[in-house]
């Protein structure tokens, strides 16, 4: 048996530390048996889903040396390797489910989907809806289908019992079914959820062994189901302990900066970051801290995987980093430094904005520093505002990032289209809107437009900065947060209003 394993990421936002950890192991894992590596992209979210998003992904795994043997930039003869172009597919396999009893066109509303969980739930059971709670009589099935109401095809799951899977890092595992919904496979667009497409593309692709986060082990026996309905032999599991931050929640952005390309802005040597990753929840035989990446597919052993949660430690890693840059020549760490931050395509997005402010040349540094900065040193008096109180800017802050969240294709227009919608909706002038955000992106008010600012940084280290300010002022509590969420629905609606206009 040819081993093969592969990492499906979403191209839906910044290429994810997680997806490079969960990349590093697979690709680990295949190497150490001579086997293949595959990328598939789940673009099955076509309203989120973006090309520039798709390059990134590409782009930020190929920087840290992850390799693949097979995906959609490459080819392969398992392809396509793109979910967006499998439709047929996955038409076909929900037919074969349909017409074989294993699955069922459900056209209950979510309006009654919500009555009947809270049913169950009153009752003091699961809330997870079986075919029993989901069945309509023929009548009123037969009504709505000559209505041409939308449907979704949902999965048969046992109603009592208990499910055994077997994981390779943790032995048997046992779920009762009464925990398990009967999931959906399609959706009423007539695209795939992720559980269809997860168990078809992996069997099609031949997958031996899936090593993915552990957060998909309740996700093990709906899979297991499937196999078992398409009368397919189902790979090997491995499920990775999740990332976590210093307080050891699951690792987020709202704790910790969690974009490869931001790491890659920071400054941080792709291999010192590879390196780090492969420390998360695994060690060397010798337990050394530095190793290269072909050390560590030299020395390869899943059954090394510790699972206890890896603290991810910007502090370790910074580090770690500078473990990696002392390792360099003078003549190398130049090199780096001139391909990081004065590379000829990284500079000329910027001399547009400089040139015509300088008088001498030695007026470019410091014009331009913020730029090849990291975390700005930001004080709370520097955001001090002539009309803005400082939790009024703090609020104005986090709205802010979360519009800048929301951007798919990262561009000036878009930036300015989205903050200055948020600006009316506030009754603030433009230039008193921005001045927060001046001082979160380059420091002081004096310097070239923030919202070109921001192109040139990108969305990675701008939304980051943006986040360190909002620390730098107090953040938000957990109780100010919930109250903020539900202001900023209410805007964000009227934003989204403005724009279609």
């Amino acid at each position: 048996m040819t081993v093969r394993t592969r990492v499906a990421p979403s191209p839906t936002g910044d290429p994810h530390v997680g997806t490079a950890y969960i990349a590093l192991f697979n690709l680990a894992y295949a190497r150490q048996h001579g086997g293949q590596f595959l990328l598939r992209i789940e673009d099955t979210d076509q309203a989120r889903s973006t090309a520039e998003s798709e390059q990134s992904i590409y782009d930020s795994l190929r920087w840290l040396g992850l390799e693949w043997d097979e995906g959609p930039d490459v080819g392969g003869s398992c392809g396509p390797y793109r979910q967006s172009e499998r439709g047929d597919i996955y038409k076909e396999h929900i037919n074969i489910l349909l017409e074989k009893g294993h699955a069922f066109k459900c056209y209950r509303t979510n309006e009654e989907l919500e009555e009947l969980r809270s049913q169950k739930q009153e009752q003091g059971g699961y809330s997870a809806l079986k075919f029993s709670d989901l069945r309509l009589s023929e009548e009123e099935q037969a009504k709505r289908e000559a209505a041409g109401d939308s449907y979704v095809v949902r999965m048969h799951v046992p109603e009592e019992g208990v499910c055994t899977f077997k994981d390779e890092l943790r032995g048997e595992i046992e779920m009762e079914w009464a925990m398990i919904d009967c999931q959906i496979l399609m959706k009423s667009d007539g695209m795939p959820t992720y559980h269809l497409a997860n168990v078809v593309d992996d069997h099609l692709m031949e997958i031996t062994h899936v090593i993915r986060g552990e957060e998909w082990l309740s996700s093990a026996p709906k899979h297991q189901l499937l196999y078992k309905y398409f009368d397919w032999q189902m790979p090997t599991l491995i499920h990775m302990p999740l990332l976590r931050n210093p307080d050891k929640s699951k690792l987020s952005k709202r704790k910790n900066p969690t974009s490869i390309l931001y790491y890659k802005r920071m400054g941080f040597l792709p291999e010192a970051l590879l390196n780090y990753l492969g420390r998360m929840g695994w060690s060397m035989p010798d337990e050394r801290e530095q190793f290269t990446r072909d050390e560590m597919f030299e020395h390869f052993d899943i059954g090394r995987v510790s699972l206890g949660g890896p603290i991810f430690d910007q502090e370790k890693l910074s580090w770690l980093n500078s473990q990696w840059l002392r390792d360099l020549s003078e003549e190398e760490f130049v090199q780096r430094f001139v391909d990081w931050g004065l590379d000829k395509s990284a500079l000329m997005p910027v001399v547009q904005h400089v040139q015509p402010r300088v008088e001498r040349l030695s007026d470019v540094v410091p014009l331009t520093s913020f730029l090849l900065s990291g975390m700005l040193d930001v004080t709370e008096q520097q955001f001090e505002h002539k009309k803005i109180e400082k939790d009024e800017l703090v609020k104005l802050l986090q709205m802010g990032l979360w519009q800048l969240e929301a951007i798919r294709h990262w561009e000036k227009p878009e930036i300015q289209k989205r903050l200055f919608a948020l600006a009316k909706i506030k009754e603030l002038k433009p230039k008193e809107f921005l001045q927060p955000f001046f001082v979160a992106i380059a420091g002081t008010t004096q310097s070239f437009s923030v919202l070109d600012s921001m192109e040139v940084l990108g969305p990675d280290m701008s939304r980051a900065r943006v986040r360190h300010a909002i620390e730098v002022l107090g953040g938000v509590s957990k109780k100010g947060m919930k109250k903020l969420e539900k202001e900023y629905r209410s805007v964000s609606s009227q934003i989204d209003e403005a724009l279609a206009e």
